[in-house]
């Protein structure tokens, strides 16, 4: 009896050694983190807001750390593929990966086979900002507020057509949603990519959109697009002019990617918490507030766990209207 006791006590204070020893370890490292290059991983093409973001941030990482960051390009499947690669990545905090809506918190409900958890996965390291979008239409469409366009469209069941930069992309359920919320049948109608699916909108070929603030804002200013309402919280300062669906009478509408910073789960809490401190005093400053404000965008930085309660939120919202709507990829 008094040998299993001894067995025992020695395990525990064995696990409690190693436990102590796993925390000490952990310190350690993030007091010497980071040693060498860290790497960001942007889930679609240079040149967008995603892309902008990760090497806004990066800059100010890189002064504040004394080393490089590397902004690496991984498009394709909707963001799955750049996720999936850091989602195998090791947990040390040297590949990060600047995460939105659609591969976060579509993908998972319109994919059959997903390689990736963005639960599981991925430990949250701080939302970094959202760009919310508009509803415009076509200038020769015969409603001017969101009011007539949905009359218009109760006229006319699936005759109005929307466009979108591609099948289960925000724009596409924007639209989606916009049908739950006002009671319309719409038909969709997928480009590839909003290069295409935005001169759509403004020759007529299909009658409205719901997309995001670069492609669409020059063309409202200069009268190629009607834009009826802002799918966010307040006014936007891009256009001003422009109410909030609340105000337009579709209260609480509100659509709009989002962009967060992850590291693979099982990354030490210490180098998370230093991430942390950068980023959000990167995003925090007056020049990186002003940069994406002119490319649509508005900063959220955040902690760590609320910025896990918005994604689970969000997950949650377009599941609903993803099962409602039956959209799937194959």
């Amino acid at each position: 009896m008094q040998t299993i006791s001894r067995v025992l006590a020695a395990g525990a204070l064995g696990v409690v050694t190693g436990l102590l020893g796993t925390s000490a370890f952990a310190q350690e490292t993030a007091a010497n983190y980071p040693n060498r290059p860290i790497r960001i991983v942007v889930t679609f093409p240079p040149g967008g807001p995603t892309d902008i973001i990760a090497r806004a941030v990066g800059q100010k990482l890189s002064d504040a750390f004394g080393q490089a960051v590397v902004v690496d390009n991984r498009p394709g499947a909707g963001g799955n593929i750049g996720t999936a690669l850091v989602a195998k990545a090791p947990a040390d905090g040297y590949t990060l990966v600047l995460s939105s809506l659609t591969p976060m918190a579509i993908s998972p409900y319109v994919y059959s086979k997903l390689p990736y958890d963005p639960i599981k996965d991925f430990a949250p390291i701080t939302f970094a900002a959202t760009s919310w979008f508009f509803l415009v239409v076509t200038p020769s469409l015969p409603a001017t507020s969101v009011k007539e366009l949905i009359a218009l469209a109760r006229s006319k069941p699936g005759q109005l057509t929307y466009s979108s930069s591609g099948n289960a992309t925000p724009a596409h359920l924007g639209g989606a949603l916009f049908e739950r919320a006002a009671g319309v049948r719409l038909t969709h109608v997928p480009y590839k990519g909003a290069g295409l699916s935005v001169p759509a909108v403004i020759s007529g070929e299909v009658q409205m959109a719901i997309e995001s603030p670069p492609p669409i804002v020059p063309q409202v200013k200069a009268g190629k697009l009607r834009a009826l309402a802002a799918a966010r919280p307040d006014r936007s300062p891009l256009l001003p002019d422009v109410p909030t669906f609340t105000e337009a009478g579709l209260p609480g509408f509100e659509v709009g990617s989002w962009y967060g910073f992850h590291t693979p789960a099982g990354t030490p809490q210490p180098i998370i918490d230093k991430l942390h401190a950068e980023m959000t005093r990167a995003l925090s400053s007056p020049e990186m507030r002003e940069r994406l404000r002119n490319v649509g965008a508005d900063v959220v930085a955040s902690t760590p766990a609320r910025y896990m309660e918005f994604v689970v939120a969000e997950m949650k919202k377009w599941k609903a209207v993803i099962d409602a709507t039956g959209i799937k990829v194959e």
